[in-house]
């Protein structure tokens, strides 16, 4: 008889050890018998709450994009301007999201992404999302082409700086690529610092 309330458990637990796949893997090419075993549950309880494991990838993604969504809603509330971008930027590379296994998931979400379609959809989702948060911070304090320009320069170096911390050994450093993206900004609103 199953117990009431593990679905839940059991859900998250195939997801982190999704991540945990693939961040070992480097790449999607994991199997559902894997997931599971590290999961600890069946493969067949695993097909049974995922069903193919696109499904489950899929979820993955939206886990890992979730928890970006709620961490930087909270990081960007009340703030305005130049401490919004860096709220973004600093989200980015928190410790939660900037670390090896959810880097090595990013990649592979993109890389597949080229042939699944709802892959794409939701990483469109994502890349919308960011440009249009960055645009609302950066609205204040630049012309509207000047915002849309730089809020597109600053979510390509945090895709950037993804890519390259992937083909490092080592912890991430998350200081030197919000430091980066930071400098990055000061050229493009003419130098401000604060705000």
């Amino acid at each position: 008889m199953p117990r009431i309330g593990m679905e839940p458990l059991r859900r998250r637990a195939l997801i982190d050890a999704a991540i945990d796949a693939i961040g070992e893997r480097g790449s999607l090419e994991v199997t559902m018998a894997e997931i599971a075993g590290r999961a600890g549950v069946s493969p067949a309880l695993a097909h049974h709450y995922f069903g193919a494991k696109e499904d489950l990838l899929l979820a993955t993604m939206r886990h890992i994009l979730a928890e970006l969504g709620r961490d930087l809603g909270e990081a960007v509330t009340g703030l305005e301007g130049l401490a919004r971008v860096r709220a973004i930027i600093a989200v980015n590379f928190s410790q939660k999201q900037f670390r090896p296994e959810i880097i090595a998931a990013w990649l592979a979400f993109y890389v597949a992404a080229q042939r699944t379609p709802a892959l794409r959809r939701l990483l469109r989702v994502y890349a919308r999302r960011l440009h249009s948060n960055l645009v609302f911070a950066l609205r204040p304090l630049l012309e509207r082409d000047e915002a849309e320009r730089t809020a597109e320069g600053i979510a390509a170096m945090i895709d950037g700086l993804y890519i390259r911390r992937a083909l490092k050994d080592g912890p991430p450093d998350a200081a030197s690529a919000i430091a980066l993206v930071e400098d990055y900004v000061a050229l493009r609103t003419g130098g401000l610092r604060h705000g």
